[in-house]
């Protein structure tokens, strides 16, 4: 089982979120990549659709694989087993969260300026990715929207290894994935067309 492409992971994960339609859902897509998954979800089960601003921290020397992630409000998840595996040094940690906050501004700037975001407190929210091979920036995700009240958090992503699963499962209300392979090899080899997003495509689909 696989998916063409991001929208196609949208509508297949639209149809196992139909059971949301009458929440009114605000629907959260992850920049870059669960955007346009977020997008085609939102056209299925209603609602609004927003971004939730978070940054996975890559081992510098394999930048893919999450040693941590961080979100807006100073919000910092570490994953202590890379951590340990991979025997970053503090200042390594400390020079890439430094650079990964910076980009995070510059998106917020980007695609915000001085809108603010929708409202959170009280809503069902969709938290929506293009996969999760570690869960790194799902969890820190499920955590900055955890600060601002929001009635449940149900977290939808197309692709996912079972260790991501587990975790998540801790921060969230409910979590749906419907491919989790024994061994995932990359978030990517679920899709067909996995190209990396451009930001106006972004700008585009938040239109």
């Amino acid at each position: 089982m696989g998916y063409t492409d991001r929208a196609a992971a949208g509508r297949a994960l639209g149809a196992e979120l139909e059971h949301l339609r009458g929440s009114l859902p605000l629907v959260l897509g992850l920049p870059r990549g669960g955007v346009p998954v977020a997008a085609a979800v939102r056209d299925i089960i209603g609602g609004d659709l927003d971004i939730l601003l978070v940054r996975k921290l890559g081992v510098p020397w394999q930048p893919e694989l999450a040693m941590g992630a961080i979100g807006e409000d100073g919000i910092l998840v570490r994953n202590p087993d890379v951590l340990a595996q991979s025997r970053v040094p503090a200042h390594e940690f400390d020079g890439v969260e430094a650079r990964e906050r910076a980009e995070l501004e510059r998106r917020r700037t980007m695609w915000r300026g001085d809108a603010a975001p929708i409202p959170i407190a009280g809503r069902t929210l969709v938290i929506v990715d293009d996969g999760m091979a570690t869960g790194a920036t799902v969890v820190v995700a499920c955590r900055v929207a955890r600060l601002r009240r929001p009635e449940r958090i149900v977290v939808a992503v197309p692709v996912s290894s079972p260790e991501a699963v587990r975790r998540v499962e801790g921060e969230a209300d409910e979590v749906i994935c419907p491919l989790v392979p024994e061994s995932l090899g990359g978030v990517g080899s679920a899709f067909r067309d996995f190209h990396q997003l451009a930001d106006d495509e972004v700008t585009d689909l938040l239109r």
